[in-house]
């Protein structure tokens, strides 16, 4: 039950902002996104709050190259508990050929049940060298990811994200952080 109240408000919260924006305020993206580069695991550092991540201490997510040029998506949420959650779903190019701007849609009851109406926006702020790391967010702002390729990152990387996301006039004070290793339950590493 619990995980279809998540999927549902995930749904719901994801529909309520697929906006594909032609704001001049909105924030910029990168120029271009090597979704082949892309690939791979991404772990979370901070995001800003939101309803279908309430329970997670530490998230990632894993992204593959589909034949058709669309991403695969699984995104996995370790809760305080220390219980893994998943969540799959497809990410797709907003305007073809541009790969700054994509809509994530979740595989859940309510996708089906209601095509393209459940699909988020995934903006592609930052990129680090060798992508290393990066910034996600959407266009009204009230969504942000900093991530990283490893599971930690040090002051220097942090601080540079922080400013990135500022910048972007990103509310880096309701950033909630990914929970150290060293403070996980144990048997969850």
């Amino acid at each position: 039950m619990k995980r279809l109240l998540a999927s549902l408000g995930a749904a719901l919260v994801l529909a309520g902002c697929s906006t594909s924006s032609n704001d001049p305020m909105a924030p910029r993206t990168v120029d271009n996104v090597d979704l082949k580069r892309y690939q791979g695991t991404w772990y979370e550092q901070a995001r800003l709050p939101m309803f279908f991540q309430r329970d997670c201490v530490q998230s990632e997510a894993h992204y593959s190259l589909k034949p058709d040029g669309n991403v695969a998506v699984l995104n996995r949420c370790l809760t305080a508990e220390g219980k893994w959650q998943e969540a799959k779903g497809t990410a797709t190019p907003q305007v073809p050929g541009k790969t700054d701007k994509l809509w994530v849609e979740f595989d859940n009851w309510v996708s089906t049940l209601l095509p393209g109406v459940t699909k988020g926006d995934y903006w592609v702020l930052y990129l680090g060298d060798n992508y290393s790391t990066a910034l996600v967010g959407n266009p009204d702002r009230k969504y942000l990811w900093l991530l990283s390729r490893k599971p930690q990152i040090d002051q220097q990387t942090r601080d540079e994200l922080l400013s990135k996301a500022q910048q972007q006039g990103y509310d880096t004070t309701r950033l909630i952080w990914r929970t150290p290793d060293a403070d996980m339950p144990k048997g969850t590493k």
